[in-house]
């Protein structure tokens, strides 16, 4: 007996569809759980500031908990590889900031490689940093300031937080576009103290950092790192202008482990997406700072290469050795 072509070709069409079942059911009940977030800085830091509202929107969304988990050290080395290790099922993300960038070059012998191992799944927010520089610094703007380092090689000094962190980056990729010296000075705490004091004459900050000084007159900006000028100093020209080409922020996204299930990264990705498209997480993110960066897992992905490569270029042209 000849079996129905119709009945036939309506039985493959099941077989091909049912694979993708159990995938689908996934991301309709995902999660089941809590979910824990893997900071790789101490809380109050920028990361996980991040961090928890990233956490707090997933929540909303999603009815189930989102739990921050602090694991500092190694400039977030130590959190990345608790990723990397960890089951790669959804329930453990990893806040990725631009440090992930960096470690690839500044650090020797890591136990993982971070473009092959994480799996980006979506950007998060943007933080422009900010030239700032003590008010009795002679330069009023950024035309004047290169002009009297080059007349004052070696003695500027500029503060950042740690070596081979962004602030001491953005530096080092200012000095090297500017054809300008300054003396790095490194802090394991907050530099604006002695910023505000003098004894350290320039630093590249982010704007969540600088803002308060800056708008009672205790520090100077002049000029912001990122392409376009900035809502919160919307006076304050960009680098760029002076230095053409110059472009650097914080950033901020989620990750997880290379192998997690693709339609939980895109269920992620589709909700954090929305989440930032509220007018009320944008309020939350310019408060401390930020502005929203949705990206598809894709985009990320090719995002954190380029930043990847670009921060690569600076830390060994500068040999940048970590603290």
């Amino acid at each position: 007996m000849e079996f129905p072509r119709r009945r036939f070709l309506h039985l493959v069409a099941g077989a091909a569809v049912l694979p993708a079942l159990p995938r689908i059911a996934r991301a309709q009940t995902y999660p089941t759980r809590p979910v824990r977030i893997i900071a790789g800085f101490p809380a109050g830091n920028a990361s996980d500031i991040v961090a928890r509202l990233t956490a707090q929107m997933l929540s909303e969304r999603l009815g189930q908990q989102y739990i921050i988990e602090n694991r500092p050290g190694a400039a977030g080395n130590i959190g990345t590889e608790i990723v990397v290790k960890a089951p790669a099922d959804g329930y453990t993300l990893l806040l990725v900031s631009p440090s992930a960038a960096a470690n690839a070059s500044l650090y020797d012998n890591l136990n993982f490689n971070f473009i092959r191992d994480i799996a980006p799944v979506s950007g998060v927010a943007r933080a422009p940093y900010v030239l700032v520089v003590n008010p009795s610094f002679p330069a009023k703007t950024v035309a004047e300031f290169i002009a009297y380092a080059k007349a004052n090689p070696g003695k500027i000094n500029m503060a950042s937080a740690g070596n081979g962190s962004l602030s001491h980056m953005c530096g080092e990729l200012f000095m090297g576009m500017a054809g300008v010296n300054m003396v790095h000075v490194p802090y394991r705490g907050s530099f604006l103290p002695d910023l505000l004091a003098g004894q350290v004459q320039v630093v590249f900050s982010p704007i969540s950092v600088a803002i308060g000084p800056i708008r009672t007159g205790k520090l100077r900006a002049l000029a912001v790192t990122v392409a376009t000028r900035d809502a919160m100093l919307p006076d304050i020209p960009t680098l760029a202008e002076f230095v053409p080409g110059y472009e650097a922020s914080g950033w901020y996204g989620i990750g997880a482990p290379r192998s997690a299930p693709a339609e939980i990264v895109d269920r992620l990705n589709k909700e954090i997406t929305a989440a930032l498209a509220e007018p009320e997480t944008t309020a939350r993110l310019n408060n401390i700072g930020a502005v929203p960066m949705p990206m598809t897992p894709a985009e990320f992905g090719k995002f954190i290469a380029t930043e990847t490569e670009k921060w690569g270029k600076v830390i060994r042209v500068a040999n940048i050795k970590p603290d």
